[in-house]
């Protein structure tokens, strides 16, 4: 009987994960943002102290390098499906997974040895994600189907996302306005970049997949939804990077109910659907509610009250919204392009919803400051559930990752 050699097995098992790009970028999401939280852990339980601020670390990290890998494995599994193009060579697919992983890394050793390094690394990132941008730009260019704008939109959030992370490199000179760059930079990553392009995504895709699940619903999307989303979330970037809080109720307000009528006009029924599609319509739940209690931020602001809401918000829209909707679409994707029925099982769903407690653990977190209680513990609590829970997803679906095939 024939064995084929350790270096055929290897390179057996290299082509089937990079066969496709989910797999690749999905795996080095899972593993960054887990040391990422691990790390903020030990942070905030005092085992460890950065070499750089963990407003740099702790968003970065997040924004830059974390999100952006899920979501591109994503994008470069269906933005050619939506454009009528060839998919994408994993020639060049694994080229930019090698330099976002390396990168990374990178970054990831400079948080305990060198702002220097974290520089580097953040320059390394910059260009990489350019070389992205350059790959889906290229495949809109070239596709001559009529209707693009979902895929415009994409590409907006993209070159926002850019342009917000050239500004975070700069910030790291020090001079006058190196924190005001910082916070701009933040600020509109968060909501321009990240923001507007997963909600670009699901915006797409949740109607899509509840079409294909529920025989006689119909696709009801408002005609300039992107359009108006984004002129309001610029606004609102303004906004925070004046550090005018109290004027935030002006576009919060108008967002909640610009979200709400939405998603009523959708008509998502998570009673007519399996787990695998209910927890991608929770995930956009949590979109209006953070607008909600972004205006009651606001609104406390207005009135010089002395109640925090610390970075409530942010986690609602972070955990709630970003991240719910990862593990649906995550498991989705993992389990459809590997030749399973993409559905989730008692498991799966357990993981879901233990998720929703770790978006309200982390909101109590927020609010718990303004009743004594102990901030840190429960901020500890949250990052260990939140590690539990992407532990155990991980567990479930790396293998279909790295089998590849």
């Amino acid at each position: 009987m024939f064995t084929p050699s350790p270096q055929k097995v290897k390179e057996n098992w290299f082509k089937r994960f990079s066969s496709q790009p989910h797999q690749a970028f999905f795996s080095s999401g899972v593993i960054f943002l887990l040391l990422f939280i691990f790390v903020l852990f030990l942070v905030y339980s005092n085992i460890v102290v950065l070499e750089t601020s963990l407003l740099t670390f702790h968003s970065y990290a997040l924004i830059y390098i974390v999100f952006i890998q899920f979501f591109l494995g994503f994008l470069f599994v269906v933005f050619p499906r939506f454009l009528m193009q060839a998919e994408i060579s994993s020639n060049i697919y694994m080229k930019q997974f090698f330099s976002y992983f390396i990168a990374s890394l990178l970054f990831f050793i400079s948080l305990f040895t060198s702002e220097v390094l974290t520089i580097f690394s953040s320059f390394v990132i910059f260009v990489t994600q350019l070389f992205s941008f350059k790959v889906l730009y290229n495949i809109h260019k070239k596709s001559i189907i009529k209707v693009k704008e979902d895929t415009k939109w994409v590409l907006i959030s993209f070159a926002f996302g850019l342009f917000s992370n050239f500004l975070f490199i700069i910030s790291f000179i020090e001079f006058e306005y190196s924190y005001v760059l910082k916070l701009i930079s933040i600020n509109s990553g968060f909501y321009l970049f990240l923001f507007m392009l997963i909600f670009s995504i699901a915006q797409r895709m949740v109607p899509f997949f509840t079409s294909a699940k529920i025989p006689d619903y119909k696709i009801n999307k408002s005609k300039y939804l992107l359009e108006i989303v984004f002129t309001f979330l610029f606004i609102k970037v303004i906004f925070l990077s004046m550090g005018k809080i109290e004027l935030n109720f002006l576009v919060d307000i108008p967002l909640f109910i610009v979200f709400t009528r939405e998603f009523i006009k959708w008509k998502i029924d998570y009673r007519k659907v399996t787990a695998i599609m209910w927890v991608l319509f929770l995930s956009l739940y949590w979109i209006p509610i953070g607008f909600f209690v972004s205006s009651l931020e606001s609104v406390f602001h207005l009135f010089n009250s002395s109640i925090v809401f610390e970075k409530v918000v942010i986690h609602l829209f972070a955990l709630g919204f970003f991240s719910t909707i990862l593990l649906g679409f995550g498991t989705r994707v993992v389990l459809g392009h590997s030749g399973n029925t993409p559905t989730a099982n008692k498991f799966t769903t357990i993981i879901f919803l233990v998720f929703q407690v770790v978006v309200l653990f982390r909101v109590f977190a927020g609010i718990s400051i303004n009743f004594s209680f102990d901030y840190q513990f429960i901020i500890n609590i949250s990052a260990v559930l939140f590690l539990i829970t992407f532990i155990l997803w991980g567990i479930n679906y790396l293998p279909y990752l790295f089998k590849g095939k």
